[in-house]
């Protein structure tokens, strides 16, 4: 079971890392990107295939989990966080599923390819839950706007 882990771990760091050098993503950041998608997808397998949860609850608290640590990467590094976002969130698309449900329509299975279709949608709106939430706490409780509770904060 821990090779397992480490497996899955290990091609996450990879593919961050990869997709990380394809955007060109600053050298010195690379390898705190590829950190963080190792650990979104380790804890998006973890809930979803490990405990046993929908899908949707393990992409959204992985996308939350890599959120924040590109959210404190950013502030560590002083760099946007797209930056570190961007690569570390490619391990949680759904490309598989795209995929099956292409190949689905094609082959004329159609209820087979409504329900990759809908897991598609499913785990990309929750890897957009995940991200925009907590950039909506991060901004609540920024170091910059807790004194400043009266004025709004507009990033």
């Amino acid at each position: 079971m821990t090779l397992n882990y480490l497996t899955y771990l290990l091609a996450a760091f990879v593919a961050s890392f990869a997709f990380g050098v394809m955007y060109n993503v600053p050298t010195r950041t690379l390898f705190a990107s590829s950190i963080s998608g190792a650990l979104g997808w380790l804890v998006y397998y973890i809930i979803a295939f490990q405990f046993g949860f929908v899908v949707f609850i393990g992409a959204g608290a992985a996308s939350f989990l890599v959120a924040f640590f590109s959210q404190w990467f950013a502030r560590y590094y002083r760099m946007p966080v797209i930056v570190f976002a961007v690569p570390a969130i490619i391990p949680l698309v759904p490309g598989g599923s795209a995929y099956n449900m292409m190949r689905a329509f094609i082959e004329g299975h159609t209820e087979l390819a409504l329900m990759y279709g809908t897991e598609t949608f499913l785990v990309s709106g929750a890897i957009a839950l995940g991200l925009s939430i907590n950039s909506g706490l991060f901004q609540i409780f920024s170091n910059r706007t807790f004194g400043k509770r009266d004025k709004r904060y507009l990033p």
